[in-house]
């Protein structure tokens, strides 16, 4: 059993979602990993990870208005705001979505659907660089 670990820094261009595919499977092709597990951990708490649609940019913009509509910026609503009025409804996104994802790995590379993508989900409006820790075990 071998067992791989990176921590990937994304800079993100503000709030938003941000495929990562590519540069995660190179990663795990690169690795020698054939067949295994994937675990990708996001080590923020106002950004989070997503799989989610990759071929229609209409899917991902509804997306975020979505979460827009449901964690919305309104100072009114919130005491948190240490970090300025979207600190709080980024964090509510952040814990409403995942902090980490599983994906199997199968003939090295990672096993996601025809129109599947990873995403690293930026919940506040300033671009900020994000770590994702990965670990890959396998053989």
């Amino acid at each position: 059993m071998l067992q791989k670990t990176t921590i990937l820094t994304i800079d993100t261009a503000g709030q938003g979602l941000h495929e990562v595919t590519r540069l995660i499977r190179r990663w795990v092709e690169e690795s020698g990993i054939v067949e295994g597990l994937l675990t990708i951990f996001c080590q923020h708490t106002s950004a989070s990870l997503l799989i989610q649609e990759n071929a229609a940019p209409a899917a991902r913009r509804d997306l975020e208005a979505y979460f827009a509509r449901i964690a919305p910026e309104d100072p009114d609503r919130y005491d948190h705001d240490d970090e300025g009025p979207d600190d709080m409804p980024a964090h509510l996104r952040a814990a409403l979505t995942q902090a980490q994802l599983s994906i199997p790995v199968i003939d090295g590379s990672p096993s996601l659907g025809t129109w599947q993508g990873i995403y690293l989900f930026e919940h506040r409006r300033v671009g900020h660089a994000r770590r994702l820790a990965l670990h890959l075990m396998g053989e």
